[in-house]
């Protein structure tokens, strides 16, 4: 593991993501008395839970740095160790600035509250992922298990999310309970337009010169692909369609070298849900 240069520049923008975060829990998420997904949500049943039931007003810090740390050896030892260390910076961050921000009451419209907390969440969490960082707990284990153990990582952490819920619904109400149900589903939807890196894309391309065609698709993401036999429906001339599942992110700028390579190229890009065998993923650092 070695730091360069260019993680001087990260550092600062995880110390405005953990501010973001830390204000959005005081702003918004305490406001409308919601329970974000994640371990930052565990973090906040329990504080509530301590100070309804033994009037003991625990520190969020002390909860969330507690329930994170055995994900954090998880992450350091499996998935990254650079990855981890920024993400120990938000966490430990984001925590602190959470005890210590005042609470600041920008409306009392829950549904407000929920929509845009979802909003500003997605948009931490995205910035932190672009950073080579994540906001932990289930980011940690949910990468783990997707490229250590081939399981997907969306049914663990909607598992987790569907046990918060339940358990603020029966202590603390059920209507806060479906309103964090949108909040959780605002920030989702947010979070894939902020950050489309786990986000996979198949790419149908009918070309003259597919070997150059493919040849640009292997420098550019790392992915091989498959040359298909086609024939023109108008001048019934034989062309080739190569065909290749590619990262969402990378799309735009393999499009652009496919233009420069084949002026004449046809390309469709297809959102993919879902894909079994091996696919190119670069691990975290």
């Amino acid at each position: 593991m070695r730091f360069e240069r260019k993680d001087l520049v990260r550092l600062p923008v995880l110390v405005l993501v953990s501010l973001l975060i830390a204000v959005n829990i005081k702003t918004f998420i305490n406001t409308g008395g919601l329970y974000p997904g994640g371990f930052s949500g565990i973090s906040i049943l329990l504080q509530r839970v301590f100070l309804r039931f033994f009037h003991w007003d625990v520190p969020y810090s002390a909860l969330n740095l507690a329930i994170n740390l055995v994900p954090a050896y998880i992450a350091f030892r499996y998935v990254g160790k650079k990855f981890t260390i920024y993400s120990v910076v938000v966490i430990v961050l984001s925590s602190v600035y959470t005890d210590i921000i005042p609470q600041v009451v920008v409306t009392y419209d829950t549904l407000l509250v929920s929509i845009f907390g979802g909003i500003i969440n997605a948009f931490a969490a995205g910035w932190a992922l672009r950073m080579n960082a994540s906001c932990g707990g289930t980011d940690f284990l949910a990468i783990y298990f997707s490229q250590k153990k081939g399981i997907d990582s969306w049914n663990f952490v909607l598992g987790v999310n569907v046990v918060i819920l339940i358990c603020a619904g029966f202590v603390f109400g059920w209507d806060k309970a479906m309103y964090s149900v949108i909040y959780q589903f605002t920030s989702t939807q947010a979070l894939k337009l902020f950050y489309r890196k786990y986000q996979k894309s198949t790419l149908f391309v009918v070309t003259n010169l597919p070997k150059e065609v493919c040849d640009v698709i292997r420098r550019v993401g790392n992915h091989s692909a498959t040359i298909l036999d086609g024939e023109g429906a108008y001048a019934h001339q034989g062309r080739k369609v190569v065909y290749s599942v590619v990262a969402a992110e990378e799309c735009r700028e393999i499009t652009r070298q496919i233009e420069l390579t084949d002026p004449h190229a046809f390309v469709n890009e297809i959102r993919t849900s879902q894909i079994a065998g091996n696919f190119y993923i670069p691990k975290e650092e």
